[in-house]
């Protein structure tokens, strides 16, 4: 089990690791040796997470997600296969992490009389001082 927070842990059985050769520059050691990581985790596995959680679980994996319900995430930046494991393992736990927190609620506020009859003076001052700048009308 892998801790995410006190009360929710991950089930290994449900990552799936995948070593693939990473993109970019390292001469040799890029052609040679496979250090990305390719992380899969099956949401809806043997991992009990809430209903709330596993829908913004799945909400913040954005692209990462697949049809399948797995996320997906590489991790190919540094140069060794246990430094790269660490760190899809890190992001997935801090992603696992972030949909257990709750948005707090938004409460509908109202714009205050006071308030909106200021905007409404300003805008027929600043149209009285505009109106003044034209140019004088052919009433003679």
């Amino acid at each position: 089990m892998i801790p995410v927070t006190p009360s929710l842990a991950l089930d290994e059985r449900d990552l799936d690791e995948r070593f693939i050769r990473a993109a970019g520059p390292g001469g040799q050691n890029v052609n040679k040796v496979s250090t990305a990581v390719e992380l899969r985790f099956r949401v809806g596995g043997h991992t009990a997470l809430p209903d709330d959680v596993r829908t913004r679980l799945e909400a913040l994996a954005g692209r990462r997600l697949t049809l399948d319900g797995e996320i997906v995430i590489r991790a190919d930046e540094h140069r060794t296969q246990e430094r790269n494991r660490a760190e899809a393992l890190a992001r997935l736990v801090d992603l696992v992490e972030r949909a257990t927190h709750k948005p707090k609620p938004r409460h509908k506020t109202r714009v205050p009389k006071a308030e909106r009859q200021r905007r409404l003076d300003h805008k027929s001052r600043r149209g009285s001082i505009k109106a003044g700048r034209a140019r004088p009308r052919g009433e003679d």
